[in-house]
């Protein structure tokens, strides 16, 4: 999620999200029992779009339904200009653009605002357009149950999900408290899909943790990046410098992401003010936005930082990861993050619909796409699939921390 969180025009980063769910056509609409009124696309918004389409087959089909369809009376006129907004949505081919009819835009703004009922995990499409895990939240019933990121979602409760948008699968895997899901997860490596049930439950986000090791190397475990990620980020830098350490390793492997705020926040306390920490990249519409360091620089050249990532961190982990990486402040170690490199902003239509639409891709300090690539680590370690205790990742990090 992004800034800010006061006002109800939100910009969120969104994957996948984390499960963790347009316009009305105005004065040109209107049908009645036995006439259908065309109308072209520029005359309903007042000329202001080119005139090289118009409505006609919209209002056929609509007529058609009318007369030939035996469902046609148990669909409101309503339900169907939702219908034909939903898909008008879906026309842009963006997974993360979504309008949201009443009851998926309150279930929306319930799930922004903090807990839920759920089984705690990110799900979002990956490159081949298929619904997948971005990462189980820590000691959540996914995360219990051994979800990984990755994991193809192939069946929620025995529906199929080919074709299912994130916002569908999020709305049938929550419901109540202490109540079952069955999940068909499809994982490379395994031969064939299983299914993994779980009970929902309310699933309270974590933030961070800290550890300093006897060997002097102190540990930042960041889950998310919440409204209240940033203070707990700078305790957690204050215990370290308190520390005497100068070896510094910030974990952001299954980090889905969160506030664009926090990620600047964070960078900036190894960044100067004139260090680029992310740019918002609105194609031909606008000039990218650029976000620099807050300059808090607190380290000097005696730091040494890893920050490990895969294929679970998302969003604005992979915007601090490539700031931090590409201003020459610390090693990435790992794999390639998941690539949610888009901007999406969650704008109201009428006072119970809203449509949440990607309005910008995220481009690192020098200028190259996060979205759908994702960040290179620099150094690639995949992780022990024989003995998933064996934290590989982790001890490559601790060598290259050690070495002199």
């Amino acid at each position: 999620m992004e800034p800010q969180k006061t006002s109800f025009r939100k910009r969120i980063q969104f994957i996948t999200v984390v499960c963790l769910l347009f316009v009305i056509f105005g004065s040109g609409f209107y049908v009645g029992k036995n006439s259908v009124q065309v109308t072209s696309v520029a005359s309903v918004f007042g000329g202001s779009v080119e005139d090289t389409a118009d409505l006609q087959a919209f209002w056929k089909v609509w007529k058609m339904i009318d007369e030939k369809s035996p469902d046609a009376k148990n669909v409101s006129s309503q339900d169907r200009v939702y219908g034909a907004i939903t898909g008008l949505a879906s026309s842009l081919g963006d997974p993360y653009t979504v309008f949201f009819p009443p009851k998926e835009n309150q279930a929306f703004q319930d799930q922004i605002q903090g807990s839920f009922s759920g089984v705690g995990m990110e799900i979002g499409l990956n490159k081949n357009s298929m619904l997948t895990v971005i990462a189980p939240l820590k000691d959540t019933p996914a995360y219990k149950a051994g979800l990984k990121p990755g994991d193809v979602i192939v069946k929620i409760n025995g529906t199929k999900t080919d074709g299912m948008s994130i916002e569908q699968a999020i709305s049938q895997i929550r419901g109540k408290e202490g109540t079952p899901v069955t999940i068909q997860i499809y994982r490379e490596a395994e031969k064939k899909p299983r299914d993994i049930t779980l009970t929902r439950a309310v699933i309270n986000v974590p933030v961070l943790e800290t550890e300093l090791r006897k060997d002097g190397i102190f540990v930042i475990r960041l889950y998310t990046f919440t409204a209240d990620s940033g203070t707990r980020f700078q305790k957690a830098i204050q215990q370290f410098v308190e520390s005497g350490s100068h070896k510094l390793i910030i974990d952001l492997r299954g980090n889905p992401g969160g506030y664009l705020d926090t990620a600047i926040s964070m960078a900036s306390y190894f960044l100067p003010s004139s260090a680029v920490v992310v740019s918002e990249h609105f194609g031909e519409s606008k000039a990218d936005q650029v976000y620099y360091s807050q300059g808090y620089n607190i380290f000097d050249n005696n730091l040494k930082t890893v920050i490990l990532i895969n294929g679970g961190s998302a969003s604005a982990s992979e915007i601090l990861a490539g700031a931090l990486k590409e201003n020459g402040v610390a090693t990435l170690v790992g794999e390639t993050s998941f690539g949610k490199g888009s901007v999406q902003e969650l704008v109201p239509v009428t006072a119970d619909t809203s449509l949440k639409i990607t309005v910008a891709k995220w481009l690192t300090p020098n200028g190259t796409s996060i979205s759908k690539v994702g960040i290179i680590p620099d150094v690639v370690v995949k992780p022990d699939a024989k003995n998933p205790k064996n934290d590989v990742q982790f001890k490559k990090a601790i060598e290259i921390l050690n070495k002199k």
